[in-house]
């Protein structure tokens, strides 16, 4: 299987190096891909507590609270969301029938975000498990 490509590449990419925060992440995609990435961003930020942080893990933007919750990316060919969870990858499997999916990926096209409702089911379900997480 061939291997997908992130955007962020060329001589200007490795003249800056790796991105250090989310807003220099999103400015080095090319449109659609960034105005897509940014619906999913801000149904993602509003569904968060407040005290939620967003920052650069794994070379893509990432959101944290009590731990890893998600991740976004664009790819030359779609958009991913990274749930970091295989529970709740599995308890949306009816929702998500319509996106192709793996192991924890859901992808989407580069024009076309993923529903709001649904993103906000994802992070508020991946909220709940980091809770559950810490409370051991």
């Amino acid at each position: 299987m061939k291997k997908a490509k992130t955007v962020v590449r060329g001589s200007a990419a490795k003249d800056k190096g790796d991105p250090k925060a989310v807003d220099e992440y999103l400015a080095r995609v090319p449109e659609p891909a960034r105005s897509t990435l940014n619906k999913v961003r801000a149904a993602i930020r509003s569904a968060v507590p407040p005290e939620a942080t967003e920052a650069i893990g794994y070379r893509i933007p990432t959101f944290r609270y009590k731990g890893a919750l998600l991740g976004v990316a664009a790819f030359s060919d779609h958009c991913s969301l990274f749930p970091m969870s295989l529970a709740v990858m599995a308890s949306f499997k009816n929702e998500l029938k319509g996106f192709p999916t793996s192991k924890g990926t859901i992808r989407f096209p580069v024009d076309k975000p993923l529903p709001a409702a649904l993103v906000k089911k994802l992070v508020k379900a991946r909220i709940a498990e980091n809770e559950r997480k810490k409370k051991r």
